[in-house]
């Protein structure tokens, strides 16, 4: 190994395979170093990744950019008859979960996403660490990730809270920063972005900037945020990535362990540590409950949603952004024949884990998107 740091570029350019074990060992701690003592130094108004330093995803931007390069290969070259990305598909939902668990998942969905014209892009996360209704919006100005940053435009952002306000509904506020800091739904989202943008713009000079936001409340909180959301549906220099995992399986989701006896969606039972493993096995039930979700949200009606959410108490943790984004694309295609309505299709499905054990948890995650 050359005793001058490679640079990331010099990595890139040699691959994985050329470098043994104790050198990659050594690129790795010499890049993750360099990386936190540079995020470190970041302006207040600059969110770092917070989650690559808790061990989410790699710090190291060479590692990351090989991590998205192997999801991305594992994509086909046509979904649903069309090359990639999907011409008009200006709005995806992705998980957000660790990428060695959700990035393979989230790889369909970002090569679907057509950014071609973007100017900016929405990303709608689901709050996890605290308590409010309505939406609430990144007062951050830069985003920052391993591979580069992103502008928060926060011209939009001051147009959407005037607009909530005119509207009188719902709800709006800013993150509090020490919420925004601790929240990982929006960073899960904007890491992979920006590599999706690495490929289609020049340079980051060229990059769209991002309307962060969090979304929350109800049925009726979603729809209004759909009524504020509609203006920038019909702007085509807009795209949208909605954050969410679907179900949440296990003791530690609040005690979430919903199971069909015997594969009858008419028997429903809630496991316990001690039951044995049944059969059939657990992750097939959880399968049919997600793909009632899945099949919801395929209709385009945000009612069909809500109303298959509400009677399977599903832990959809983004249910409620992707129930604004679904009021919004109902609002958009409320002229148009049924077979053109815009509403989202689902590309990919995957689960954490296979799962027999009634202790074990599992975490379930949806790819899918929307062309308008």
């Amino acid at each position: 190994m050359s005793e001058a740091p490679l640079t990331c570029d010099e990595v890139l350019g040699r691959g994985w395979n050329d470098f043994s074990d104790s050198e990659m060992r050594s690129l790795l701690r010499a890049e993750r170093k360099k990386m936190t003592e540079k995020f470190s130094k970041l302006p207040e108004n600059n969110r770092p990744p917070m989650k690559a330093f808790d061990g989410w995803y790699e710090l190291a931007p060479f590692q990351l950019r090989w991590e998205f390069d192997e999801y991305l290969e594992e994509v086909p070259e046509t979904i649903d008859g069309s090359a990639l990305p999907i011409p008009g598909a200006r709005a995806i939902i992705a998980p957000h979960a660790g990428y060695a668990y959700s990035g393979r998942c989230s790889a369909w969905g970002f090569r679907c996403l057509d950014l071609s014209k973007a100017k900016r892009v929405f990303v709608l996360g689901p709050t996890h660490y605290f308590y409010f209704r309505g939406l609430a919006l990144s007062t951050f100005d830069k985003y920052s990730t391993p591979l580069g940053e992103f502008t928060v435009d926060q011209k939009t952002l001051r147009d959407v809270y005037a607009a909530v306000e005119s509207h009188g509904a719902p709800e709006v506020r800013n993150i509090p920063r020490k919420r925004e800091l601790d929240e990982h739904s929006l960073e899960m989202e904007i890491a992979f972005l920006y590599q999706r943008c690495e490929a289609v713009f020049a340079s980051p000079e060229e990059f769209p900037s991002i309307v962060p936001m969090l979304v929350s409340g109800d049925a009726d909180d979603e729809k209004a945020i759909g009524r504020v959301l509609l203006p920038y549906l019909r702007d085509p220099e807009n795209a949208f990535v909605v954050s969410s995992d679907f179900c949440h399986w296990g003791r530690q989701f609040s005690d979430y362990r919903p199971y069909f006896k015997n594969g009858d969606r008419g028997n429903l039972v809630n496991l316990r540590d001690s039951d044995a493993p049944p059969t059939p096995p657990i992750h097939e039930s959880i399968k049919m409950l997600d793909y009632e979700a899945i099949d919801a949200m395929e209709t385009g009606s945000h009612d069909a949603f809500v109303g298959n959410l509400e009677e399977t108490d599903n832990s959809v943790c983004g249910r409620h952004p992707i129930g604004a984004m679904m009021a919004a694309l109902e609002l958009l295609g409320a002229d148009t024949k049924a077979e053109d309505k815009p509403r989202f299709k689902h590309v990919r499905y995957d689960r954490s884990a296979l799962l027999t054990d009634p202790t074990k948890s599992s975490v379930s995650y949806v790819s899918a998107y929307a062309t308008f």
